[in-house]
C-alpha cells in the first residue's frame, strides 16, 4: 500500500513517513505542491495526505487537480492546523475523506489511515508511538563552549525524538576540549533535526548565538526560532511553554524569567541573585521598561524581527539580550515594542556548576551596561539585513 504525503514543513514529514514505513506502508513525502503533484502522477499511491497552507500552490488546489485526475477517487486525508471553518467545510465539498488537525498524535493518523485504506500485512507490527505532529516548526540556538562534560546529549535527543518540528542547532564557539566531536556524535543519524555549527574561533556566547540565530532563519519550513543555554538550566518543555505563547498571540518575542513563585522550582546562589536584582534595576532605567528579567537564556522569536535582532554584531559579549530588546524598541518605538514582547515566568530554572559567569565577570556587566547606553543613545533606526559568511559541519 502506497502513501504520498505532501507538506511544506520538512520535520512534519519526516516523524510522518518513518511511523508509516514502520507499520509496513510504502511511503514517498514531498515540501513542494507542484512536485508533489508530479510524484502524484508517477508514483500512483493508494491514499494522499496532504497539508492546507502551502505556499503557491495549497493543499486544496491539490485535492481539486486529483478529483480531476484519472485516479478520481484516490482517498484524500487532510492534515493541516488550520481550523478555520470553511475551510474545512470546502474541503469536504471538494470531496476529502478525512480532516486531521494538528497537533495531533502518530498514533491516531495511523489509525485513520487503516481505517481508509486497511493496514499491511507485517509480521512484527511495530510498537505504539508517542511523537505529537505539532502545527509549527521551531529551530532553537544552542550556545556551545567547552561543553564536553557538561552537554545533556540524551536529554536533547529524547526530545527530538518525541515531539516533532523541533530542529537544534548547536553552535561550537571554538571549544577547547572536545565539545566539536560530542556534537558530531549527537548529530549522526539525526542529520534532519539536529545542525552543528562550527566556529573555529571563540568569540563568545554573543555573537554564536547570533550567528545561529542568522543561519536558522534562513531555514524556509521554520515558524519561529529561539535560543537555549545548553546546560538545559531551562528545560525544552518549559521551552515549549514559550513557544505556545507566541504561537497562540501577536507577541513578537516570548522571553522566559527566573522569577520565583508558588509551584514553579526556581533555585539561584544568594550571591549570585543579590547582584542580580542590582543589574536589573540598571537594566531597567536603559530599556524604559518593566523587565523582571532581561537575562534569562531562553527565547523565542517570530521570523519577521530576527534581521533586526541579530543582523549588527552586539557591543557587548554577555548583555546581548539588553541589545536586542533596546533594538526592538528603536525600531518601533517604546509604546509599539511593549506590546510586542512578553516576559513569561518559567516553571523551572535551576543554576547549573560550572556556569562560566564568575562574580568578577557579573560586575564586569555593569561597565557594559554603561558602555550600551552610550552606544545606543539616539539611534533612530538599525540596519535591517546583513551578508554573514556561514560555516557548517555536515
Amino acid at each position: 500500500m502506497k502513501i504520498l504525503a505532501i507538506d511544506d514543513q520538512q520535520l512534519v514529514l519526516l516523524p510522518l513517513q518513518k511511523r508509516l514505513a514502520e507499520l509496513g506502508y510504502e511511503v514517498k513525502i514531498e515540501t513542494d505542491a507542484n512536485d508533489g503533484i508530479l510524484l502524484y502522477n508517477s508514483f500512483n499511491p493508494d491514499l494522499v495526505i496532504v497539508d492546507i497552507n502551502m505556499p503557491g500552490v495549497s493543499g486544496l488546489d491539490i485535492v481539486k487537480y486529483i478529483r480531476n485526475s484519472k485516479n478520481a477517487d484516490t482517498p484524500i486525508m487532510v492534515l493541516s492546523g488550520n481550523t478555520e471553518d470553511n475551510i474545512i467545510t470546502t474541503g469536504f465539498e471538494l470531496g476529502i475523506n478525512d480532516y486531521m488537525k494538528k497537533p495531533l498524535s502518530l498514533n491516531e493518523i495511523c489509525a485513520r489511515v487503516k481505517r481508509l485504506i486497511g493496514a499491511p500485512e507485517v509480521k512484527n507490527i511495530a510498537h505504539k508511538s508517542d511523537v505529537m505532529i505539532q502545527e509549527r516548526c521551531v529551530g532553537v540556538v544552542i550556545p556551545c563552549y567547552n561543553e564536553e562534560e557538561r552537554l545533556l546529549s540524551k536529554e536533547f535527543t529524547d526530545y527530538i525524538d518525541k515531539n516533532s518540528g523541533y530542529h537544534l542547532c548547536f553552535v561550537n564557539d571554538g571549544s577547547k576540549d572536545n565539545t566539536l566531536e560530542v556534537l558530531k556524535a549527537l548529530q549522526k543519524g539525526r542529520e534532519e533535526f539536529i545542525t552543528v555549527y562550527d566556529c573555529e574561533k571563540n568569540g563568545g556566547k554573543a555573537e554564536a548565538v547570533r550567528l545561529g540565530m542568522l543561519h536558522m532563519s534562513k531555514k524556509e519550513d521554520l515558524d519561529y526560532i529561539g535560543f537555549l543555554d545548553a546546560d538545559l538550566s531551562t528545560d525544552l518543555a518549559d521551552f515549549d511553554d514559550l513557544v505556545k505563547t507566541i504561537e497562540h498571540s501577536e507577541f513578537k518575542i516570548v522571553s522566559g524569567s527566573r522569577i520565583a513563585r508558588m509551584g514553579a522550582n526556581i533555585t539561584k546562589e544568594s550571591a549570585r541573585k543579590i547582584i542580580s536584582l542590582t543589574i536589573n534595576f540598571i537594566i531597567r532605567k536603559i530599556l524604559k521598561m518593566d523587565f523582571k528579567d532581561t537575562q534569562c537564556g531562553a527565547k523565542i522569536f517570530r521570523k519577521d524581527v530576527i534581521q533586526l535582532a541579530f543582523a549588527e554584531k552586539f557591543v557587548t559579549q554577555w548583555i546581548f539580550d539588553v541589545e536586542i530588546f533596546k533594538r526592538i524598541s528603536q525600531y518601533y518605538g517604546l509604546s509599539k515594542a511593549k506590546s510586542i514582547l512578553c516576559e513569561q515566568p518559567l516553571k523551572r530554572w535551576i543554576h547549573a556548576d560550572g556556569s562560566k559567569l564568575s562574580m568578577k565577570d557579573s560586575v564586569k556587566i555593569v561597565g557594559q551596561l554603561a558602555q550600551i547606553a552610550w552606544v545606543y543613545r539616539g539611534r533612530k533606526k538599525l540596519v535591517d539585513s546583513t551578508q554573514i559568511e556561514l560555516k557548517l559541519v555536515h
